[in-house]
């Protein structure tokens, strides 16, 4: 699925082309995870799909600036409000980035990852990539969740202590896009 999906830099959107519901979702450059935490009043989860040491697809390895061939971790959650799916989150952390301060990413479990990055003084994202991802496009584990509707992601590469990381969130329909709480 990853490997099919269009990814275009966010300063190719229009705001007119992205429903209104989902823009301060897919532009706000805040901890998503604390967004989520603040919209569900606490009521947040995070559940592991899958994690593993994998070959990422050939964008996310020329994103990373790694090899195509090089294994990364693999990570694939949905965070969840109130027990029901919001956001599908999937995490590419390079070998090379599970050195020096950020070992502590090998014991990640069911922890938000966005809740970690965020308390690093030196965390800087690039600007997003923006999808749109219709039914066709969606592999059967998203697809479960989205019921075949059209749903919005966007990625970006997290650069921390020397490290880099890349994150793709994808807005699933039960998120209550409309009840975002301020960024802060």
């Amino acid at each position: 699925m990853f490997n099919s999906l269009g990814w275009y830099d966010q300063r190719q959107f229009s705001l007119q082309q992205l429903p209104a519901s989902v823009r301060p979702w897919l532009l706000d450059t805040s901890s998503l995870t604390a967004r989520l935490v603040a919209a569900s009043h606490g009521n947040f989860r995070v559940q592991v799909l899958r994690q593993s040491w994998r070959l990422p697809t050939q964008n996310e390895a020329q994103a990373l600036g790694i090899p195509p061939r090089q294994h990364a971790l693999i990570r694939e959650v949905l965070l969840l409000c109130h027990d029901t799916p919001w956001v599908y989150a999937r995490s590419v952390i390079p070998a090379a980035s599970f050195t020096g301060r950020l070992r502590f990413l090998r014991r990640l479990q069911d922890s938000a990852l966005g809740a970690l990055l965020f308390k690093a003084p030196n965390l800087s994202r690039s600007r997003f990539d923006i999808a749109v991802i219709r039914k066709h496009n969606q592999p059967s584990a998203l697809h479960r969740v989205t019921n075949g509707a059209t749903v919005y992601g966007r990625r970006s590469l997290f650069h921390i202590y020397g490290k880099q990381l890349l994150v793709a969130e994808i807005f699933l329909p039960a998120c209550e896009l409309g009840q975002l709480p301020p960024s802060r």
